[in-house]
């Protein structure tokens, strides 16, 4: 590799480990991430800062009057210059002399999506948008002004979010410090009245440790109301302490665990509170669709290990802290203090909004607060004692009151028992939606001995039956046609399709296994798997816009093709950067070549961000591993797909060897002539080989290198084998690059071998008439009568490989040949001619 290109490397890998440990929204792990801010400036005068990230800078609009929720206040926006997505989370002061001088804090912040494309909104003067912040939500317009070429206007949509309040209608302090921009200015010590207030209480003057001490844990009760007593919500989520010393800040879990990593959101957030030291308790709640806390989402969050993951999720999917306790301020311990005057410091030393919040409560009505719970599905409530000091492990003064769900489930199989158990080990549960059984895993505690002995009876009689329609994966399931129906108690049913905590209650000897239907809300129940998230539901748009006009194809046929295909075509694309050429209005309209994944693509589409050489720099590429994603990609307009030659774990050793004969101006047949020549070479050296068409006007010849050697290994065999080619058969073959100097000579290009080089998949749609497909072949098909690299369309494609069964050069996938070998087989043959 050239001493330069090794060099920009090596100082990638530098600034990729670096990153590992760099705090969140900074850099190449902001960046296309569909980040939005808001920051409000004091500056000459006083206004509103919003920035949307866009091809990896913030576009950025000064709003004097700041955002309104009242659609029919058209706020004056003026563009200014671009700012570094690291400049989302400054806040502070701008010392005079410099450019924006003035305080600035950070007043909302979230993520983006636009409504319609972004490109074609700058160029027609119009950006419809959606902002998913903690303050500004919904639906948002900027509109180009014909006043000057940086005025706008700032308009709400009419939705949900709409009211006819203005700007004023939201929290004016930092969703971060919970500073407003004037305290920021002022440059006061925050913490002082708070401090003053606590010698007053007469809190004990010394340090907690957070790493030795330990919370203080509810025991479980019955619903009640009663005097001295307060009531909050259960959050579903995970319990943290939140630790801040100096500079350093620590998220400790309930066994002690260092989550810091995990929810950076919360630790940037704890960070800017203007205090020293605190220890905060609090819950990490991560919240579904419907604003409830859900644990499934909270858990998807907890398992990502992969810094740019945490990151990316930090902020399309951001964990919200319910901060309900204040153990330590500064040089004070609260433990000692009454609960109710720990909550009213904590209230204090808090946000309005943002990802810490202070956690509500009720004095003495319990039940009507747990009615309101159980209907709104949440988990349940903590009752706390009022007057209680904060105290290590399980106390009487704290208890939680759990909210369950309740259903009856047809029993449809077994489980087989455990060690010395006897009888079955769990039941396995179905409900029916429509004539379809759907599994909802199993439950394998709360058995009465009679009832157990029952079902144990009933189970031995039962006939076999083959799997339901929707199986969650459960090991060595034992299927029975249903006769039981039995009510289960759980917490919620989880993404994977099972129930969480299952305890069975009792047997339903009134009811018929027929009725035990799926809930009108549950319905949306998706397929089980492992990795599917509720936002993953792809949406398919402009299914009848015609994007072949001569031959009547649209955008329909093309994403059918591809689904049909995806069986054949995912092997080539699994774990392999994917390049796109889109085509929004079909082959005749205008086309764009895209390597970056845009910012606001959904979650449960792979992407993965790495060095580019051509574009000297990183880019965020689709990865697609599975059929929604290689749809959603082809949905956005794209028609033919470019894939690396290697795999995102060997980047730099790719998986085959590639000769492209392009004829130009040449006769196919002697595009032919040559393939089977290189076939011919290669069997004489012992290099396996395949062949596929380009869907264009040439052939490509594959060679497997199983990722055994590196780039520049690669480029030499294509070039030795090139160079032994076009002097083998020097009357129609070439390895000189321009066309002009082809002199009608098919073209062996052995120039797409190296990092970010480029093949249009095999099976890919080429944007042509007819709609050609890039085929692979056997080399028995190679012959003369082979008359073009059109021959195969999205008409025939499908029923080719249905007829052939297996994809002929599959195994460029598998094999992996001795390179060094074959090379000195061929330098044997060079000597030799």
């Amino acid at each position: 590799m050239p001493a330069r290109k090794q060099a920009k490397l090596e100082t990638y890998r530098k600034k990729r480990k670096a990153d590992r440990t760099a705090e969140p929204f900074g850099g190449a792990a902001a960046t296309g991430a569909g980040l939005f801010v808001v920051q409000k400036h004091d500056a000459t005068r006083l206004h509103y800062d919003l920035r949307l990230e866009i091809d990896g800078v913030l576009k950025s609009w000064a709003v004097p009057k700041g955002p309104s929720p009242n659609p029919a206040e058209k706020r004056f926006a003026v563009a200014v210059e671009d700012h570094p997505v690291e400049y989302a989370r400054f806040e502070g002061v701008i010392p005079d002399g410099n450019y924006g001088a003035g305080a600035v804090i950070v007043w909302d912040r979230g993520s983006w999506e636009p409504v319609e494309d972004i490109a074609e909104g700058f160029e027609k003067g119009k950006l419809l948008f959606r902002l998913n912040g903690y303050k500004l939500r919904g639906r948002w317009t900027l509109i180009k002004t014909k006043q000057g070429e940086k005025d706008w206007l700032l308009i709400k949509e009419r939705d949900a979010y709409a009211t006819d309040g203005s700007t004023d209608s939201y929290p004016a302090d930092s969703i971060l410090s919970g500073r407003t921009v004037e305290e920021v200015g002022e440059g006061k010590d925050a913490g002082a009245s708070i401090r003053r207030a606590l010698a007053r209480a007469k809190a004990s003057k010394q340090t907690v440790d957070a790493s030795s001490a330990s919370m203080t844990l509810a025991k479980p009760a019955e619903p009640f109301s009663r005097a001295g007593w307060i009531f909050e919500f259960k959050y579903d989520g995970y319990r943290l302490w939140v630790s801040k010393d100096g500079d350093t800040v620590t998220l400790y879990s309930r066994n002690g665990n260092d989550l810091t990593q995990t929810f950076p959101e919360i630790a940037e957030a704890a960070a800017a509170l203007p205090y020293k030291n605190f220890i905060i308790d609090g819950e990490a709640v991560a919240h579904g669709h419907d604003g409830l806390p859900s644990f499934s989402r909270l858990q998807k969050r907890g398992r990502l290990r992969r810094v740019m993951d945490i990151r990316r999720a930090a902020i399309r999917d951001p964990v919200t802290l319910y901060a309900f306790d204040l153990v330590s301020f500064e040089e004070y311990d609260l433990r000692t203090l009454t609960l109710l005057k720990r909550k009213q410091y904590l209230k204090k030393i808090l946000p309005n909004i943002g990802p810490i919040r202070y956690s509500e409560h009720i004095e003495k009505a319990g039940e009507a607060m747990y009615e309101q719970v159980s209907s709104l599905g949440m988990e349940g409530l903590v009752a706390k004692r009022a007057d209680s000091r904060y105290v290590s492990g399980r106390s009487d003064d704290w208890l939680k009151i759990r909210v369950d769900r309740t259903d009856d489930f047809a029993v449809i199989g077994f489980t087989d028992p455990k060690g010395s158990q006897q009888g079955f080990g769990a039941l396995l549960l179905g409900q029916y939606r429509n004539s379809e059984l759907v599994c909802f895993g199993r439950v394998g505690t709360g058995f009465e001995t009679a009832a157990f002995k029952t079902i144990q009876k009933v189970l031995d009689g039962s006939k076999k039956m083959k799997p339901p329609d929707v199986v969650a994966d459960i090991p060595d399931p034992h299927w029975r046609e249903p006769q039981l129906v039995v009510e289960v108690r759980y917490k919620e049913v989880t993404p994977d399709g099972n129930l969480r905590h299952p305890v069975f209650l009792r047997l339903r000897d009134d009811k018929a296994t027929v009725d035990c239907t799926i809930a009108t809300d549950e319905t949306e129940l998706p397929v089980p798997s492992p990795d599917d998230e509720p936002e993953s539901h792809l949406v398919l748009s402009n299914l009848d816009k015609t994007f072949w006009p001569e031959d009547g194809y649209t955008k329909g046929d093309l994403l059918e093709y591809y689904r049909s295909i995806s069986g054949w075509l995912l092997p080539y694309l699994k774990d392999r950067p994917l390049v796109m050429t889109r085509y929004p209005d079909g082959i005749d309209g205008k086309n764009f070549f895209q390597k970056d994944a845009p910012s606001w693509v959904p979650d449960w589409v792979r992407t993965e961000t790495m060095w580019s050489e051509d574009a000297e720099r990183e880019v965020r590429y689709f990865v697609a591993d599975d059929v929604d994603t290689l749809l959603y990609v082809i949905n956005m307009g794209t028609i033919p797909l470019h894939i690396w030659g290697s795999r995102i774990a060997t980047l730099e050793r790719p998986d085959w060897c590639i000769l492209d004969l392009d004829p130009k101006e040449a006769p196919f047949k002697h595009v032919v002539t040559i393939a089977k020549h290189i076939h011919g070479m290669c069997e004489d050296i012992g290099l396996p080989n395949f062949i596929k068409t380009t869907g264009s006007s040439g052939l490509h010849v594959l060679i497997p290198l199983g990722a055994q050697y590196p780039y520049e290994q690669c480029r030499n065999l294509a070039h030795l084998i090139a160079t032994v080619v076009s002097a083998e058969l020097p009357d129609i073959a070439t390895i000189v690059r321009s066309p002009a100097k082809r002199e009608g000579k098919v073209y062996v290009d052995y120039g797409q071998n190296g990092h970010g080089r480029l093949l249009v998949s095999p099976f890919c749609v080429r944007p042509f008439p007819g709609a050609p497909v890039s085929m692979p072949m056997r080399w028995s098909e190679v012959t003369g009568r082979l008359k073009s690299s059109q021959h195969y369309t999205i008409k025939n494609a499908i029923r080719r490989m249905k007829t052939a069964k297996k994809d002929p050069m599959s195994d460029v996938l598998k094999l992996k040949p001795d390179l060094m070998d074959a090379l000195a087989r061929l330098r044997e043959r060079v000597q030799s001619a």
